[in-house]
């Protein structure tokens, strides 16, 4: 019935902060960008960005990868603890570090 994920959309507040994060720190070649609308190459799969949403006021309570409406992106990469070492190096925040699951 499905042959792939096509696309993953995040709905973004600051579509410039966004594109920013995704672009320079992370390094993910951009495909497409307008004001509202952000897509970026990540092998078959888009990351695409949706401008328009309305930032939070705080952060959820309790563990943000239980909120309901919440979603997880996970990048495949070579060496998982170098590339956390690198990016944490960059300045990007992580909820929790690497961690193995089955």
């Amino acid at each position: 019935m499905f042959n792939k994920l096509d696309y993953t959309m995040v709905v973004v507040s600051d579509m410039d902060r966004s594109v920013s994060f995704y672009r320079d720190p992370l390094g993910i070649p951009m495909k497409f960008q307008s004001p509202d609308w952000t897509e970026f190459l990540t092998g078959t799969t888009t990351l695409a960005l949706h401008g328009g949403g309305v930032a939070a006021k705080a952060p959820p309570a309790g563990d943000p990868t239980k909120q309901a409406g919440s979603c997880s992106i996970g990048f495949n990469v070579d060496d998982v603890d170098k590339t956390y070492e690198e990016l944490k190096a960059k300045g990007i925040r992580f909820v929790m570090p690497p961690t193995q699951r089955e």
